[in-house]
């Protein structure tokens, strides 16, 4: 009996019969329809990818002229307009029917109604145009236009090569000194001037979710300058989640790992696992004893000698006996913060936890879709992941969904330590997972007969 591609180097003619691509996409529960037909224009992708190096680096915060152009904007216009005016001349429809945007449909129409009900209804109007459907543009265009694997790759490498860079300059911030200026009783390092990663739990999370990219990335390449490139980019993300001294972004990074310990087992890979294992456990040592100290206080909030830990606790209790109070429609989108101020006192500050974030602003409905969409798009890359593990011409994609699905899950590990619910860090990664289904119905279109 034939195994898996990924449980033995042995490759035959039987690896990709036409008839086994497409039993695997019935299996996977998708009809054998022809392919959604690839985007001509490669403009609006190449936008989406430039506004995301703008997103993480801010490069017009470093050169003040650029600021008046607006160049986020630009970008992301660009790519709307491209990708606009090439569906419509090729007659195509702008939006995939698929499971994740009718939910992300019905989540966007919730919070427009409860914006009557809403604790300042101006201000979740204003959030929602200001802030989230900025998102949403983002996750629709990114979705629409990664329409090859090849493009899955080129996201891939290009935010691992993003990492690097941020993870340069988070370094250069720690050993010159550069911390926060309200981190006096433990110094923590500025990431960069992007709002994305200046933050250092929010340096923390975003390395978090490229990590998963960049692995995906080192096991499909076997060139050995490659895989150089990607174990040093690697590296540096780990070290870089652990300077920044982020429970959240240790606890999350230990989840990844645990993962891909377990989804590596009967792989030949797993030696790189099993590597890395002991790696970590040698450089334990090397840790200054400050960060365990950090890390001590993820069960024993009381030894926060900062007292961010007890005000997180404290608003976490608030954010419960609000939701209790107030189940169906909540605080209002985006007025958690005032929400909050109602449940336990003027404090002014926002819950770090994405579902009750959700719950808080949307109520129980508001945080069940949202946990459907998470669970949607999981579901989907692991649907990929199933259909492609014994089909070798689609071994990338297989690796590239199986990257995705670990930085989602990634992001429910840290969802109840951060404040993110409607910023891009979650969005990204999942267009990439409505991304790589689409990829999948599109590559197992050209590779099986026309059975219609």
């Amino acid at each position: 009996m034939t195994r898996d591609w990924w449980m033995s180097r042995e490759t035959g003619a039987e690896w990709w019969r036409p008839d086994a691509v497409a039993l695997t996409q019935v299996q996977a529960g998708w009809p054998a329809v022809a392919p959604i037909p690839v985007a001509a224009s490669p403009v609006p992708f190449w936008a989406v990818m430039g506004f995301t190096f703008i997103l993480l680096f801010a490069p017009q915060s470093y050169v003040p002229a650029l600021a008046s152009f607006r160049i986020a904007l630009i970008a992301a216009l660009i790519g709307i307009v491209a990708y606009l005016y090439d569906r419509f001349i090729h007659g195509r429809p702008l939006m995939m029917r698929v499971r994740e945007m009718w939910i992300t449909a019905y989540l966007v129409g919730w919070a427009v109604l409860t914006i009557p009900f809403s604790s300042w209804p101006g201000g979740s109007l204003s959030f929602l145009l200001d802030q989230y459907f900025k998102t949403l543009t983002i996750f629709w265009l990114l979705s629409h236009t990664v329409v090859t694997v090849a493009r899955l790759r080129h996201v891939a490498w290009g935010l691992s090569l993003m990492a690097v860079g941020l993870a340069a300059m988070a370094a250069a911030n720690f050993l010159s000194g550069t911390f926060m200026a309200e981190s006096s009783l433990l110094p923590r390092l500025v990431g960069n001037n992007a709002a994305l990663t200046k933050n250092p739990n929010d340096l923390a999370l975003m390395i978090n979710l490229i990590l998963p990219l960049s692995v995906a990335l080192f096991l499909i390449h076997r060139e050995p300058l490659a895989r150089a490139l990607l174990l040093g980019a690697i590296l540096l993300e780990l070290v870089t989640v652990i300077i920044t001294y982020s429970r959240a972004g240790f606890l999350t990074l230990a989840a990844t790992f645990t993962i891909y310990l377990w989804k590596l087992r009967n792989r030949p890979e797993r030696s790189w696992a099993w590597s890395a294992l002991l790696v970590a456990f040698l450089c334990v040592p090397l840790l200054p004893s400050s960060y365990f100290d950090r890390l001590s206080t993820i069960t024993d909030i009381k030894a926060d000698q900062t007292g961010s830990a007890q005000e997180r606790w404290n608003d976490t209790a608030a954010a419960f006996n609000y939701v209790l109070a107030h189940p169906i429609v909540g605080g209002g989108v985006g007025m958690n913060t005032l929400a909050l101020n109602e449940a336990r006192g003027v404090a002014w500050r926002v819950v770090h936890n994405v579902y009750l974030e959700y719950a808080v602003d949307l109520g129980v409905p508001g945080l069940t879709l949202f946990l459907l969409l998470l669970i949607g798009c999981v579901k989907s890359v692991m649907c990929v992941q199933r259909s492609t593990a014994r089909v070798t011409a689609l071994r990338d994609l297989f690796l590239l969904a199986e990257g995705i699905q670990v930085s989602l899950v990634a992001f429910a590990v840290a969802g109840p330590f951060h404040p993110v619910s409607y910023n891009f860090y979650f969005y990204y990664v999942a267009g990439l997972a409505v991304a790589a289904k689409a990829v999948y119905q599109t590559s197992v279109g050209q590779l099986a007969p026309d059975r219609r």
